[in-house]
């Protein structure tokens, strides 16, 4: 059985690589513009999913595709790549037979402190938000229509090792790695959901092993111990054996730097959701496998700290 991992350079793409490499007997072919290899045995194919016939070429033969592929965070991109790419994995897909696994973000959901569910409200906050939901729903649309057969995994804000893209590896994690202050947007007092990027990776390679789990959106999981920034940084700092040092950023601060640096003004849309605590619930999936061991705080940090040899 091939499974065919679309968007494969990522971390995420390349820990799911792994995750079936060790827990499922499968061919694995990792896709992406320039697919390097994670394990000895993985096929590479190098193909642009803006690109129809690429992309067929890419899923043909595949029983199983995950799609991780990412963008940078430019606004103007994602409105005009996303509904592009989903179209492209969607016809790919069902011309091939193949079923869908599909990576998810939050950039839809309301950025309130109420708690987020698989059934919450698309409510999104901008650009961004937008174009994500609507090509979650054009997926939707076609698992309800029972013209594909797939599944949506849905993960809040990313930390982990290796080359993790998130705000906090940057902002928090890696400025304390360099004995440099870390930054936190807003406020230091609202309560986090951070998924284990190995987690998330791990989680999404048993749900698209389990056939009865598609037709449905899953919450991968996360530690539920949720921490603030302000704690979080106390309990990296002592890790990584570093002081605990931080600025809280205002927002003044953030419209200002986003004048002059394009990602920042990018990221302004996510703004609300650090004014608030932000609750990912993922109680269905830790219902559903019990037994899957979610990677503690201490325990996730942990590891980076020993990655990056500072302990």
């Amino acid at each position: 059985m091939r499974q065919t991992i679309l968007g494969a350079n990522g971390q995420i793409g390349r820990e799911l690589a792994l995750s079936l490499n060790r827990e499922f007997d499968c061919d694995i072919r990792l896709v992406s513009r320039k697919p390097q290899k994670v394990n000895a045995t993985d096929e590479l194919k190098s193909a642009n999913l803006l690109d129809l016939a690429q992309t067929l070429a890419a899923v043909e033969g595949s029983e199983i595709v995950y799609l991780t592929a990412g963008l940078p965070m430019d606004t103007q991109l994602w409105v005009e790549q996303w509904p592009v790419i989903m179209g492209n994995v969607i016809k790919a897909c069902k011309t091939h037979g193949a079923k869908l696994v599909y990576f998810d973000n939050t950039y839809m959901y309301p950025q309130t402190a109420a708690p987020q569910r698989e059934d919450a409200a698309f409510a999104p906050n901008g650009a961004k938000g937008r174009v994500r939901g609507d090509i979650t729903q054009m997926l939707l649309d076609e698992m309800k229509a029972g013209r594909l057969e797939a599944m949506i995994c849905r993960a809040p804000e990313f930390y982990g090792p290796g080359q993790t893209q998130s705000i906090t590896n940057t902002t928090v994690i890696d400025n304390l790695a360099q004995g440099k202050k870390a930054k936190v947007f807003l406020r230091d007092d609202t309560k986090r959901s951070l998924i284990y990027t190995p987690d998330a990776s791990r989680a999404m390679a048993l749900l698209g092993n389990t056939p009865d789990a598609y037709g449905q959106t899953w919450h991968l999981p996360c530690d539920d111990n949720r921490l603030t920034y302000k704690e979080f940084i106390t309990l990296a700092a002592d890790i990584f054996k570093v002081s605990t040092r931080y600025t809280v950023v205002k927002e003044w601060q953030l419209w200002l730097a986003g004048k002059f640096n394009p990602t920042i003004r990018d990221a302004g849309e996510l703004l609300p959701r650090y004014r608030c605590d932000n609750l990912f619930i993922s109680d269905k999936f830790k219902a559903r496998f019990p037994d899957f061991k979610v990677t503690r705080f201490e325990q996730g940090l942990a590891e980076i700290a020993k990655e990056r040899k500072l302990i």
